[in-house]
């Protein structure tokens, strides 16, 4: 099968068996949405979901959540891993988006890779996700069901994945394939037992043991 035919396939199959995939992570706005990406990092999208109603309870903008003291901050977070650079993160996070930005959540790469705890995954999610634009982004799961399926080829870093996603995926389907390949590599192409024989990609895939 040719890397198109494979790209044809995959798009069919989850056109059908999940069209409305969207994130699990829970949030009302772009400020929540960025926060909780922050706080998912290395950690479940339904541990973070525990954490973010108090925490956005208490500091619903950034300019309430840039005044916060480190206490009051690891305090609401510290079930979720890495709390202590978490904690600085999000104040570093909230008091540059108040300093650069007067509080609002830019809509560009480099403004949001400028923000403490934001990399390019954090910020492919918030410009996808929020202000719905072409982005791919590669977390873990991405990276290991891509490389699984053999529709990247050498790609060795995330941004070598992303690359290669992006120039085979129709641009008005890339925000929503990113959730398709999540939430595929979350479930069921898992990183240690893949349910293969419950995959429905299993006919094009190559690397079943990455």
């Amino acid at each position: 099968m040719t890397l198109p035919e494979k790209y044809n396939f995959l798009i069919n199959y989850f056109q059908k068996n999940n069209p409305n995939a969207a994130s699990e992570l829970h949030f009302s706005n772009a400020y929540e949405l960025g926060l909780a990406v922050v706080l998912s990092a290395q950690c479940t999208d339904k541990r973070v979901n525990m954490i973010t109603p108090a925490l956005f309870a208490k500091f619903p903008t950034p300019f309430d959540l840039a005044k916060a003291s480190y206490e009051e901050v690891y305090e609401l977070i510290k079930s979720v891993s890495y709390p202590n650079n978490k904690t600085k993160h999000l104040i570093g996070l909230a008091q540059k988006l108040v300093s650069d930005f007067n509080g609002i959540v830019p809509d560009s790469l480099e403004a949001l890779t400028s923000l403490p705890g934001v990399g390019r995954k954090t910020a492919n999610v918030i410009l996808s996700v929020i202000f719905d634009k072409p982005a791919m982004a590669v977390d873990t799961h991405v990276f290991r069901v891509a490389n699984r399926l053999g529709i990247v080829k050498n790609a060795t870093t995330p941004l070598e994945v992303e690359k290669q996603l992006v120039q085979h995926i129709p641009e008005d389907l890339l925000a929503r394939a990113h959730h398709w390949l999540i939430l595929h590599g979350r479930y069921v192409c898992l990183a240690r037992a893949p349910k293969c024989g419950e995959c429905g990609l299993s006919t094009i895939c190559e690397r079943k043991t990455l």
